[in-house]
């Protein structure tokens, strides 16, 4: 028997706020999360802003002793699967640990620890690099590492679709709780790529913007958009059946109701330009939950500020929905944020389950040039209020994945 799958915690770091409330607060507001690059000297570097968190202290929820010992993607991994356990309310003692499990992803995994110990090893010789220089930095061991914070015994996974990461790992712990080979799944994504060699691997791929003003770098679907810029942090979802929900009197955030897994099967890089594969993803999703396309009110696009990215998308989202496009609400919340690459699923997520409780459309900020080519409305620089039932989550990555959750708002 399929089960419903419900969201009953949620936990967040990100550039505009290390927790939910802070990360609502700056959505709604419509907060830039953008500013120019703390973590190296960008003197050499063509690419001078990024989407840093700020003030993040991972000793809150890590023993000091212990961060020396996780690269940092793993310590947002832990800080945010804490607060969804904390907010879902559930008493770890007191379930199977068995059917307990964790899917969170990571594009790249520990970049700043492989960038460091590579120089190292220059400078200094192999027998120089540390011990744990190798997990510290395999992408798994965000999941590893929560797993082992919470005892989480059942599946762990690490699902890399590359800027669809999050949102596949999202996908993969709906469908392992719908068929009940899980009863509850910590899911999500955490990316810590904020390095001289990420950012400047980024920028030789052209794919980063140059602008070094922060109200005019991240501005998807404006006309005079560059190229993305780089984000960082974790989003992960507490899930769980609905019967396991309400059995303990859980606050119900969300309920998931479709996953849509697709490839281009086109480029490396580039999408394709009908957005094609992603009408497919987002069709399935609402396939799945039995949603019909009118009953769609607001998207959270793939949106990453990109000449390709956007005019695809748009392409996409009108080929889905033909005339009902004009009637969606969308807004690409990377445009506060940046481009959390395989954690952005994750954070965009958790931003439409907020906005479907609060029935608000967060907006997407820095808009000011109207696109030919991207006619919708993408809920310009001021967000709107808008009841709402249904909704899509979009990513979008390299390799031509595509991944899409409909997410319905939960209602007694």
């Amino acid at each position: 028997m399929e089960r419903r799958v419900v969201i009953t915690g949620i936990g967040a770091v990100t550039p505009i706020g290390n927790n939910i409330p802070e990360y609502w607060d700056g959505l709604k507001n419509g907060k830039n999360g953008i500013d120019f690059i703390t973590h190296f000297d960008t003197s050499d570097s063509k690419v001078k802003i990024a989407g840093e968190l700020k003030g993040f202290d991972p000793t809150t929820v890590i023993e000091k002793k212990e961060t020396k010992r996780l690269d940092l993607f793993s310590q947002y991994a832990i800080a945010a699967a804490k607060e969804a356990v904390d907010m879902s309310g559930i008493n770890l003692d007191s379930i199977d640990k068995e059917k307990f499990g964790v899917i969170i992803g990571s594009g790249i995994g520990g970049l700043g620890v492989i960038e460091e110990q590579v120089i190292k090893m220059y400078e200094k010789g192999p027998s120089k690099i540390a011990p744990l220089f190798i997990p510290m930095s395999i992408s798994n061991m965000a999941a590893g590492n929560v797993a082992i914070k919470f005892g989480a015994q059942g599946t762990c996974e690490d699902i890399v679709t590359a800027c669809a990461t999050s949102t596949s790992c999202i996908g993969a712990a709906f469908r392992s709780i719908k068929h009940g080979y899980s009863d509850y799944i910590l899911a999500g994504g955490s990316e810590s790529s904020i390095t001289k060699i990420g950012i400047g691997g980024f920028a030789s791929l052209k794919a980063l913007s140059t602008s070094e003003d922060i109200s005019r770098a991240s501005i998807p679907f404006d006309k005079e958009r560059n190229g993305f810029v780089m984000g960082e942090g974790a989003g992960v979802l507490f899930l769980e059946s609905l019967e396991s929900a309400q059995k303990r009197g859980a606050k119900i955030l969300g309920e998931i109701v479709g996953f849509g897994s697709t490839c281009d099967a086109y480029h490396m890089t580039a999408p394709l330009p009908d957005g094609s594969g992603a009408v497919r993803a987002m069709k399935q999703a609402m396939a799945e939950g039995g949603v019909n396309p009118e009953d769609i009110t607001y998207i959270n696009a793939h949106g990453t500020s990109t000449q390709a990215n956007d005019s695809s998308e748009t392409a996409a989202i009108k080929n889905t929905f033909g005339a009902h496009a004009y009637n969606i609400n969308i807004s690409s919340t990377k445009s506060m944020t940046g481009h959390l690459l395989g954690a952005t699923g994750a954070v965009e997520a958790i931003a439409t389950v907020l906005a479907l409780i609060n029935d608000f459309v967060p907006p997407t900020i820095g808009y000011k040039v109207a696109d030919e080519e991207c006619d919708l409305n993408y809920t310009p620089n001021k967000g709107v209020e808008r009841k709402m039932k249904y909704a899509l989550s979009n990513t979008l990555g390299f390799g031509g994945h595509n991944a899409v959750i409909c997410i319905k708002k939960w209602e007694d």
